[in-house]
């Protein structure tokens, strides 16, 4: 898919079973266009995987590198490649492009000797690239987290460590966020995530007080991530009480914790 809501719709249309999107990373924050068709969609997330982000300058076989006028990626990858692309000099240009393996697509068919793509090496194995250096991300520990989108949920277990995502806002602004975290720290629930995004439908909370006038406030959505499964008493109770304190809640997932280890040199790329 070339666009992240046309995954979500694949997969809402039958044409795909899983939808795999990115949510955060390391470098670059968290993913908001995804978080905000988390709620707009009504998929639920099955699963999760962080992968060590290995991102290689590709350019057409014979091409070298003081040859380079152009060099184009994702802007992300732009970003998370700064150090690498400054040595190449002021006079190669940056360009961003929709993703990173269509750059290393958009080089190959029209012998663009002057322009090289960030991608992986993947991507210059099924374009015909070469890679003119391997590894040039700033950052050896920069990670992405994706997440796998179905149109059921998974039953959770309580046999491997399980995360569970949910949203939830509130009618009166924000001073609910206390509540809902005692609600996790009394059940000693760990929190792995807490995202706020504005609330799209209902963006301003006025307040309209005598002695102080008229305020207006951002009214928000929260996102949080737990370490704990649906399938736990304390996780079912921490949710009850979560509920008893928000005009809005929603569950979006209870999926296994991506446990596989990984080290900056892993063969797995992004």
């Amino acid at each position: 898919c070339d666009q992240f809501e046309a995954a979500f719709q694949a997969v809402e249309l039958w044409i795909a079973d899983r939808a795999v999107l990115p949510v955060e990373n390391s470098f670059g924050g968290s993913i908001h266009r995804n978080y905000d068709l988390l709620l707009r969609h009504r998929l639920h997330i099955v699963g999760e995987v962080q992968l060590p982000v290995h991102h290689c300058l590709l350019a057409l076989p014979g091409v070298r590198k003081e040859f380079l006028e152009r060099v184009i990626s994702h802007p992300q990858a732009l970003a998370q490649c700064e150090h690498s692309l400054t040595k190449l000099g002021p006079s190669v240009t940056r360009e961003a492009v929709a993703d990173t393996a269509g750059a290393a697509e958009f080089v190959a068919p029209d012998d663009l000797r002057d322009t090289a793509a960030i991608a992986s090496a993947r991507a210059a194995e099924l374009y015909g690239l070469q890679i003119l250096a391997d590894g040039i991300q700033d950052d050896p520990n920069n990670v992405t987290r994706f997440v796998m989108l179905a149109r059921e949920p998974i039953i959770p277990r309580t046999d491997r460590p399980f995360k569970t995502s949910i949203v939830f806002a509130h009618d009166k602004g924000t001073s609910v966020l206390f509540k809902v975290l005692s609600a996790f720290a009394f059940r000693n629930i760990s929190l792995t995530k807490i995202e706020s995004r504005p609330h799209r439908s209902r963006p301003i909370r006025v307040v309209d007080d005598e002695s102080e006038g008229t305020a207006k406030h951002f009214e928000y959505l929260f996102y949080i991530d737990f370490e704990a499964s649906m399938a736990e008493v304390r996780a079912q109770n921490a949710l009850a009480e979560v509920q008893e304190f928000t005009s809005f809640l929603r569950l979006l997932g209870s999926y296994p914790i991506d446990i596989t280890p990984w080290t900056p040199s892993s063969p797995r790329q992004n």
